[in-house]
């Protein structure tokens, strides 16, 4: 079992960046593949990025697609999502998860394992 903790989150004005990390405080990422989810009030939670167990592979949400990087450090048992020119529709929950396929390349969210608690990005005008 494996036991996430996002951060990173923040308060920002449009077309600031934030990067948030996702660290697995139980268990090892390297074999899982890790992806970015947000969750907006009154809205569903939505794909945002994905990331292959050895880093090889990654996928976007279109709307994310150019503004958002996302990576990972094996060593640190750590996954990132760099955001930039952020806008105020990317305000939302943004979640980690993992999939134990090491190269999981769908994004409906519930065939995700496990999660963490969420950090919040807001950002303002």
């Amino acid at each position: 079992q494996v036991q996430l903790v996002e951060s990173g989150g923040g308060l920002v004005q449009t077309g600031a960046s934030l990067r948030l990390s996702c660290a697995a405080s139980r268990g090892t990422l390297s074999t899982y593949t890790v992806g970015w989810f947000r969750q907006a009030p009154g809205k569903e939670r939505e794909f945002v990025a994905s990331i292959s167990s050895s880093g090889a592979t990654t996928g976007y949400a279109d709307s994310v697609k150019g503004r958002f990087t996302i990576s990972r450090d094996n060593a640190k048992n750590t996954v990132y999502l760099q955001m930039t020119s952020l806008k105020l529709e990317d305000t939302a929950l943004y979640y980690c998860a993992v999939h134990p396929n090491r190269d999981y390349r769908f994004r409906n969210p519930t065939h995700y394992a496990y999660w963490g608690q969420g950090t919040q990005v807001t950002v303002s005008l």
